[in-house]
């Protein structure tokens, strides 16, 4: 049995070919009636589904891992630009994925084990906590600076608290001081104990541990990157893992005529988000990548040199995986002929 199935989150529409009698069948199976379940236990022998990549879908693998049958995950940008037709139904995606299974045409991806999948639950959940962090401390300096009192990261400091408590408010601003300071106060315990477990996990990957002997690079960062990346024989070159994350420029050239624009950000944003903070502390500590922003910064301007240096960061990141070299040892080899043939072919390291 192989079936295409365009999956939603209340239902799913499907269609079915039983290889060996030729039948076809489409259904559309409810999801909160336990129809769908009840569907897929009935089928007997081998069974393969189709799916785009898509969110919440962690229970439809676990219930088919629970059954015995097959899933793919495809490419839903492939997907989407092999069909012809602009009609659009759920009935035509789920037999569009059918001819494409039929056709050993379907663009499976790579899936993450449930292991590194709940692992990236506590990079996310982390990472989210920060950027909740960073509103309410964003709130609480625009309250500060209405009173004339600008004192940007001395704010949070015990003096700059002492005297952002002691400021002079309307009866409705100083609540929403009180409220701020105390999910201000939250947040940073909550921030503290995800960090622990961060750095806990990313000591148990030996992987992990040989990318943070590179300056800028913590626990989050290369636990995080390698989470997504994932197995590193999937890239053979950095140019690929950089268009992974989006870092790679936009591009729209024809008739001899090269036209380049911002990055892609076709990739995780977490991702690049933490290397731009990580490509901070590592242009401060790394002689070479400190030069390059430098140069670029006084060219491009500081957003571009930011950008620039988190990219290097990530193939430097990369080389280090496929090398199975530390920070020492990727210095060492940097202006060698090795390190410009190392990113440029897929056979070394």
């Amino acid at each position: 049995m192989i079936i295409g199935c365009d999956l939603h989150t209340r239902y799913q529409q499907i269609a079915m070919l039983d290889t060996e009698t030729g039948e076809e069948v489409e259904r559309r199976l409810e999801h909160e009636t336990g129809g769908a379940r009840a569907f897929y236990s009935g089928l007997q022998g081998r069974v393969r589904v189709g799916i785009e990549a898509t969110g919440h879908t962690h229970w439809f693998e676990a219930m088919l891992a629970e059954l015995g049958h097959e899933l793919w995950m495809g490419d839903a940008a492939k997907i989407r630009a092999s069909v012809i037709r602009k009609q659009k139904t759920d009935a035509r995606d789920a037999a569009h994925l059918l001819d494409l299974l039929r056709q050993d045409g379907f663009p499976q991806i790579w899936r993450p084990s449930p292991a590194e999948r709940d692992l990236r639950q506590l990079v996310w959940h982390r990472q989210k906590l920060v950027w909740m962090r960073g509103a309410v401390k964003n709130q609480l300096h625009a309250l500060a600076m209405g009173e004339g009192v600008c004192r940007k990261k001395k704010l949070f400091t015990a003096k700059g608290r002492k005297e952002l408590e002691g400021l002079a408010l309307g009866p409705w601003a100083s609540y929403r001081r009180q409220e701020l300071l105390r999910m201000f106060d939250e947040l940073a315990a909550a921030t503290t104990q995800l960090d622990a477990a961060v750095e806990q996990a990313a000591k148990n990957q030996p992987l992990a541990v040989r990318r943070m002997t590179h300056p800028g690079v913590g626990p989050v960062t290369s636990l995080a990157f390698l989470l997504i990346i994932g197995p590193v024989e999937r890239f053979e070159r950095s140019k690929q893992v950089v268009s992974y994350l989006g870092l790679n420029p936009q591009e729209h050239s024809s008739g001899g005529k090269q036209r380049l624009g911002a990055i892609s950000k076709q990739g995780n944003p977490m991702m690049r988000w933490l290397l731009v903070e990580a490509g901070h502390t590592a242009a401060r500590f790394d002689p070479a990548l400190q030069r390059m922003y430098q140069r670029l910064k006084f060219r491009r301007g500081a957003s571009v040199a930011k950008v620039a240096v988190a990219r290097k960061l990530a193939v430097r990141m990369y080389w280090m995986l496929r090398s199975t070299a530390d920070y020492a040892q990727l210095v060492r080899m940097q202006g060698s002929p090795w390190a410009t043939l190392v990113e440029n072919s897929p056979s070394l390291g």
